[in-house]
């Protein structure tokens, strides 16, 4: 898992999934202090910001592969 307080620059889509599912079952779990509770709240919405950035830049990188009509090798274009 992360640490909580780590910055998400570089931080894999699966270990901020991983610890945004923690984060969650505590949250379901009702345990901790309203403090701790707003402080994992916050944590969550940073770590789905960086998931869904991750998920936009892989679809991005998937959408610049084209399958030419004629059934030959991809065309891969270079993505910046």
């Amino acid at each position: 898992m992360v640490e909580e307080n780590k910055s998400l620059e570089n931080v894999s889509f699966e270990e901020s999934l991983a610890e945004l599912e923690a984060i969650v079952d505590r949250l379901e779990s009702g345990k901790g202090s309203l403090d701790e509770a707003i402080k994992a709240y916050q944590r969550g919405s940073e770590l789905k910001r960086h998931c869904q950035t991750k998920l936009d830049e892989a679809r991005m990188k998937v959408e610049e592969i084209r399958l030419p009509e004629s059934g030959n090798k991809p065309e891969i274009s270079d993505f910046e």
